[in-house]
Formats: C-alpha cells, structure tokens, sequence
C-alpha cells in the first residue's frame, strides 16, 4: 500500500485531522501540513493539532439533539476526533465536552505515531495541482493560499467577515401572526413577514439598544471597522429610534392579504409600524433567516430579544447570528456532496471553509473528504451519506443551498427532510429523525463497507 502518492491534507484543525486519520486507515500514505509553529495563528495558543481554540464543549450528547446525532453518526463511522473526545470528557452536564488540552495532544501524539501519516509543519501557499489534495485550512486560511484559491475558481467567492443573520425553524413560527406577502403584492410572495405595531416596536428597540454584546477578538477588529455596509442590526437600533424602521424593518408595502385590500384607504388600521421580514433558506422551506439581522449579540440575548418579535414568541433558532472573522467558499457554486471540487475531482474541501459550522461538523466532513479522498487514491467511487442522516444532510445542503444567500450552516434538524407524517411534539419529532437517520446509515455503511 506504500506505493501510493501521499494525499496532501492542508490544515491541522479538526477537519484535518479526521481526514488525515481516514486516509491512513484506508492504507494510503498521507502528508498533513500544518503550518503551526513555524507560521503563528492569531486564535491558536499551542501547536498541537485539533486545537479547540473556543470552547472545550462539541455540544449535547442526547441523541435527540442534533449535535448529539451527529456525535453518535460519527462514532459508528469510526471518528477518530469523537473517540478521543469520548476519551478525554469532562462533566459537563449534558453536554460533551473535554480536557482540551490532554485532547489535542493525544491526537497529536497518536497521529505522529501512525506509520502512513506525516506532519509536516510549516506554512503552505499553493493548493495541490497534482494528485489528490483535501483543502481544511479554516477560517484563518492564510492570505497566500487565500489568493491561490480565488485564482482557481475565478470568482470572488470568500467571505473574510461572516456576517449572518439568525436562522429560525420554520415549524417553530406563529403562522396567526406571520403572513407571506411580497412588497405592494408584487410577483411572488417570497418573503414571510412579521408585523409590529408601534408599541411592539419601540419596546423590541430598547431592549435591543441595551442587550449585550459579544466581544469580537483582537485579529477581528480591524476586519469589522471595514463592514460599514452590513451593520448590525443592534448598531442600527443604537443610532436611532427610526433607524431600522428605514432600514431591514422598512414596513412599506408590505400588507397582511388576511386583513383586507392594502389599496383600500378604510384599511389603514392593519398596515405595521415594522416589519420583519424572513428569506426562505431552504428547498423545503423547513428553515427561515431574519432579513438583516447580522448582530453580534450574545447568543442568550439574542434568543431573548428576538422572541419579543410577534410570530417568533416560540422561535427555535437553528444557527444563531455572528459577525466574526470566518474564511469560507461558495459551496454551492464549488462543491459536490461527496465534498469533492466540481472543477477539480481530485481535490476536496472540508471543515468551517466549507461552510460549516462547529467543531463536530468539522470533523464530520474530515471523516467524509479523507474517506472520499482515499477511496480516489484506491480507484473506488467516492460516497454521498444519505441525506436523511445529520452528516448527509449538512453536505447536500452546503452543496445545494442557494448561491447567493449562502451562509454557513451547523448541523440541526431542520435541514433534514421532511417525515412522512407531521408530528407537533418537538421531542418525538426528534427522536423519529434520529431512528431514520441510524437506520439509513447502519445499511449506508454495510453497503459501502464502511461500517
């Protein structure tokens, strides 16, 4: 099996570290590049691969969480990056979380050991022309490799300032307040929209005015003093009582159809102060993201001020809002679902560059470009997981969303397809997709020989 050319793995994070792992175990030399210690990251405290350079938790474990799916998926595909953090857990309620520093040394050590793996340390500028290369640099890819890429695919593609909006299950929306309308009933109604009256509005933006923030670190700073074009959304509230109102909550137009003609001038009682408004995300429509609402808000205060919005009152968020410093592609535009480049077959991309969100999801398209990218080197056709499994479900959807919204996506339940029958208890809901999910991939596996 050594007369292999070795597989080129660009980046020691988690993504890198489980496609590396993958390949070797397929019996396919690979190098893994990591340009730590030599190249110093502004994030990065150690030069231990798989650094949590955040926090030390991948995130619930119950299996009716999708984190938790996504954990279990993993270890019954033999994840390397799960088993250790399995092996180095803490408490932490009910949550998975590790020593992160134990952690990330083990698999330093075990990864140095593997007689098919080595690292090598030092900073790459140019993807691999040649052979077969798995591209998990992250969202600090450096600007040399940075420019390589934007030359390949010859497009303005990267986002250097993830500036998103919240992500909100659709099923989780009050449909008595919310209605689908587009602005003075032009073409289709694309846009659902949730009304405020002048009291709702003005008690959402205090609270919004004084919620608190997250900090941004150091290296970010400089970056968000740029995005003047994309503020967020509590910026706006700040500079104003009227500043959203003329801006993403701009009511004009915009008429609930329930209420009556919006041309008859009896019917001015029924036209919103507000409005906010929320895109499709989704071929389903499973999933809805709030218009220009790119914040930087804690998590907790998000899900807090949000729901003071009328038809969000019960809002379960599937990816909250972040502005930060996050290197991503147009997965869309560039990738299959077996994460293999479109214009280049033999490359393959992995990790938060490609779009997806959160350590396990990380590792979980690791495990999917390195086992894709052996199965190349061993002349086998690459895989697509189902799309009914959590892992299957976040690559179609990175691969499919569309291109000109594209922002990244962590793992949840609502990208998985629908169930045959609509169940409303959220709990049981949950635990039907995880028992389609386990069943769809124990006989994926079997097929494939992958379990």
């Amino acid at each position: 099996m050594t007369d292999f050319q070795p597989i080129q793995v660009l980046g020691g994070g988690l993504a890198g570290t489980e496609a590396a792992w993958q390949i070797a175990q397929a019996g396919v030399p690979v190098i893994l590049h990591e340009m730590r210690p030599i190249v110093q990251s502004p994030a990065h405290h150690s030069e231990h691969l798989a650094e949590l350079v955040c926090s030390n938790s991948f995130g619930a474990q119950a299996t009716d969480r999708s984190s938790g799916l996504l954990h279990e998926e993993l270890r019954r595909l033999g994840s390397i990056v799960i088993g250790k953090a399995d092996e180095h857990q803490v408490p932490a309620g009910g949550a998975l979380a590790v020593d992160r520093a134990v952690f990330s040394q083990d698999l330093t050590e075990t990864l140095s050991r593997h007689p098919l793996i080595e690292v090598r340390r030092g900073e790459v500028t140019d993807m691999p022309t040649q052979g077969i290369g798995v591209l998990t640099t992250g969202p600090l890819t450096t600007p040399a490799l940075a420019d390589n890429l934007r030359q390949f695919t010859g497009m303005e593609y990267m986002s250097f300032f993830d500036a998103a909006s919240p992500i909100v299950v659709g099923e989780s929306i009050n449909f008595e307040t919310a209605f689908l309308a587009s602005r003075y009933d032009r073409g289709e109604a694309a846009y659902l929209n949730c009304p405020l009256n002048r009291d709702q509005y003005l008690h959402f933006w205090q609270e919004l005015s004084n919620a608190e923030q997250a900090e941004l670190k150091e290296f970010e700073r400089e970056t968000a003093r740029f995005f003047e074009a994309c503020l967020p959304i509590e910026e706006m509230a700040r500079r104003g009582e009227d500043t959203m109102r003329y801006g993403p909550m701009k009511p004009v137009g915009l008429f609930d159809p329930r209420k009556g003609d919006f041309r008859d001038p009896e019917n001015k009682q029924h036209r919103p102060y507000a409005v906010v408004q929320l895109r499709q995300e989704d071929k389903a429509g499973q999933l809805w993201n709030m218009v220009g609402f790119q914040t930087n808000l804690r998590w907790g205060e998000q899900k807090r001020v949000f729901k003071l919005i009328p038809g969000l009152e019960n809002a379960e968020f599937v990816r909250m809002g972040v502005m930060h410093r996050n290197t991503f592609i147009n997965s869309p535009e560039l990738l299959l679902p077996t994460l293999q480049f479109k214009a280049r077959p033999t490359l393959f991309a992995a990790g938060q560059i490609s779009g997806t969100e959160g350590y396990t999801a990380a590792a979980a398209g690791g495990w999917l470009a390195g086992t894709n990218a052996a199965r190349v080197a061993l002349g086998l056709p690459t895989v697509a997981l189902p799309a009914t499994t959590m892992m299957g479900a976040l690559f179609d959807f990175i691969s499919s969303a569309s291109p000109k919204t594209f922002q990244p996506m962590p793992p949840n339940f609502g990208i998985l397809p629908a169930l045959p029958q609509k169940i409303r208890n959220k709990q049981e809901r949950y635990g039907q997709y995880r028992d389609r999910a386990f069943a769809d991939l124990s006989a994926w596996a079997a097929m494939h020989r992958l379990a």
